[in-house]
Parts: C-alpha cells; sequence; structure tokens
C-alpha cells in the first residue's frame, strides 16, 4: 500500500470512527489530516486535500478549535492561519470524553434533576418517578465514567484496558 492509499484510508475511516463520537465526518476527516500531517496545514491545504469548500473548511476547523482538538499555529510573516492537531491520541481520548460529557451528559443531567421534583401523589406520578430515577442512574453512572477518563492518566487508563483483557 502506497502511502497516499494509506492516507486515504485513514482519513475515511476516522471520519468514519469519529461520527461515533458525536463529530460529523468531514469535521473527523479534517482532523485526520492534521492528526497526520507533519507540518501544520492551512485552510486551503485542507480544502484541497479533502476536496472541501472554503465554508465547510472554515466551520468545521473552527469546531476542531472549539473542541479542543487542534490549534491555530501563526507562522512569522505569513498572513494565513495555520492549524496543528494535537498528536498525543491519550488527550485526544480525553479531551473528545470532556466535550461529550459538557455537551450531552450535563444538559441531560439537569433535565433529570429537574423532572425529579414531580411531587403529585398518583400513580403515574410514582411510575414516571421511578423512570427517572433509573435514567438518572444510568446518566449519573456515565458521567462518572466519562469524569474519570477526562481525569485519568495514561497509565491508569491503560491498566485499566488490561485488567479487562486479562
Amino acid at each position: 500500500m502506497t502511502y497516499d492509499e494509506a492516507k486515504a484510508k485513514f482519513i475515511q475511516t476516522w471520519g468514519t470512527l469519529a461520527t461515533q463520537w458525536g463529530i460529523n465526518r468531514t469535521m473527523a476527516q479534517l482532523h485526520a489530516l492534521l492528526l497526520i500531517a507533519p507540518e501544520p496545514l492551512s485552510t486551503e491545504d485542507a480544502m484541497e486535500q479533502l476536496q472541501i469548500s472554503r465554508g465547510n473548511a472554515n466551520m468545521n476547523l473552527r469546531e476542531l478549535i472549539d473542541w479542543g482538538l487542534i490549534f491555530r499555529h501563526l507562522k512569522p510573516g505569513e498572513r494565513r492561519e495555520y492549524f496543528v492537531a494535537e498528536k498525543d491520541i491519550w488527550k485526544v481520548a480525553r479531551q473528545v470524553a470532556k466535550e461529550r460529557r459538557r455537551r450531552e451528559i450535563k444538559p441531560v443531567l439537569e433535565v433529570l434533576h429537574e423532572l425529579q421534583q414531580v411531587d403529585d401523589n398518583t400513580p403515574e406520578s410514582a411510575e414516571f418517578k421511578r423512570v427517572i430515577d433509573g435514567i438518572s442512574s444510568v446518566a449519573g453512572f456515565a458521567d462518572s465514567t466519562l469524569n474519570a477518563v477526562v481525569r485519568a492518566e495514561e497509565n491508569w487508563l491503560m491498566g485499566q484496558f488490561m485488567k479487562v483483557f486479562k
């Protein structure tokens, strides 16, 4: 397999994988491109290599910056903005977990807490509260787990994975 074939396959696969993390395919493909780039890339570089529009590139680059997965890189004497990805995959995994927790789990927990305040004394409200308490328990577990990943050091996380596979 040539480098160009491997690069295309990696970008395609990362795009598919990252959609399961809550990241859109183009955003993930941009991230993949920047992950493997040996030097910072400009918006134009990304547009050309991924065959995407300027608007699509700009929107997804901003979103990747918001997620904390890429950073702006200024080159002295250049007017163009360049971008570089966080290359430490453990940091990437923790950052994705942190963002998913902030964007998905925290809002759900807030709504569930509000819903638990039902105080009618009816069989329907008792069943409602029982179900909401169960969902809240699972969401709380997910929140705790993601929080542990966010705080985890690489060695601890690797140790936990190794325990699972023993």
